[in-house]
């Protein structure tokens, strides 16, 4: 089944998308978010979306203005394939390979839950920043909530996947972490989901004996295909990233975790690392992104300008005077 959360004459509303394109509208919901937390996983949401079956279609897709599936209650960003780390790590750091710590866990970082955009809405440069890069990923939707998770346990935890961009500003990005506290404003503008979220059952035709999700990726600015990959080349499954995130505290409905930045040119800033150089150059106001995912379906945003930073001084070197 195929959910989208759309706007239609000032009304939000979460309907299921048919093949042709119908949508069938679930009684009652405008937040996908709050479904999630109102029924029990995938199950819940599946008997909700059949019964919006029951009724007579809305409108078409094309008719209306889609949103974001579902605003996440939060947005876990892990890093899970190898590829993307080599080529990454050689253009921020200028150095090669993937460190062994790498292997022992799946590595996320929490990015902003407030600064979420939906399909072919205009996303805005991060102020200052003169290297705006895309990353192409694919976002798992916690339907339960859970703790101290097992793999096993987990996978009745997702309740379905959308396409996910994790926009990156590379020099913020590249600034902040010579701090050594990790991407910071260098993710905090935007994050793309979409187009919709498809359950989890939908894409159990394509899960390969080691539990992993074979689906194809596609990168295209400016409809030239720059990055192709398979989503199977993760190094950890999407029940593992859970079962660690719930590890010590929750998973709750409506969180997002994300697959990481696929391999193959699957973000600039990795072609850049084994290029030497900036080519393809940095996303400009007027490019526009298109992420498909096999399964999922297609994400296309356009950039546009962004505002000018607001001044502040640089820190002051203090006495350090006590009382």
């Amino acid at each position: 089944m195929r959910l989208a959360a759309y706007e239609h004459q000032h009304r939000h509303r979460v309907a299921v998308v048919e093949e042709d394109g119908m949508l069938f509208p679930l009684p009652g919901v405008s937040s996908l978010t709050t479904l999630l937390t109102e029924t029990d996983g995938l199950p819940g949401l599946l008997a909700a979306g059949a019964a919006a079956l029951d009724v007579p279609p809305g409108p078409h897709v094309s008719q209306v203005r889609l949103l974001p599936p579902l605003q996440p209650s939060s947005i876990r960003d892990f890093v899970t394939f190898e590829e993307h780390v080599e080529g990454v790590r050689r253009e921020v750091d200028g150095v090669a390979g993937v460190p062994e710590q790498w292997y022992e866990a799946p590595t996320f970082y929490f990015t902003n839950p407030h600064a979420v955009y939906g399909p072919d809405q205009g996303v805005p440069v991060p102020p200052g920043s003169t290297a705006l890069d895309f990353e192409l990923e694919v976002g798992a939707v916690i339907g339960r909530e859970g703790r101290d998770l097992t793999p096993e346990r987990a996978r009745d935890h997702i309740v379905g996947y959308t396409v996910f961009n994790d926009w990156s500003a590379r020099d913020l990005q590249a600034a902040e972490m010579k701090v050594g506290l990790g991407p910071c404003k260098g993710k905090d503008t935007a994050t793309t989901l979409g187009p919709y979220l498809v359950t989890a059952d939908e894409l159990e035709p394509y899960r390969d004996p080691e539990g992993f999700l074979r689906l194809a990726l596609t990168a295209r600015i400016n409809r030239e295909t720059v990055g192709e990959d398979l989503l199977s080349n993760m190094s950890w499954t999407f029940e593992e990233m859970t079962a660690y995130a719930s590890r010590g505290t929750r998973v709750v409905p409506g969180d997002v975790l994300g697959s990481g930045t696929c391999g193959n040119g699957g973000c600039l800033a990795e072609l850049w690392g084994l290029r030497g150089k900036q080519t393809p150059a940095p996303l400009q106001p007027g490019d526009t992104v298109s992420l498909t995912v096999e399964g999922i379906g297609t994400l296309t945003s356009t950039v546009i300008p962004g505002v000018e930073p607001t001044p502040l001084p640089t820190g002051r070197r203090r006495n350090r005077e006590r009382p």
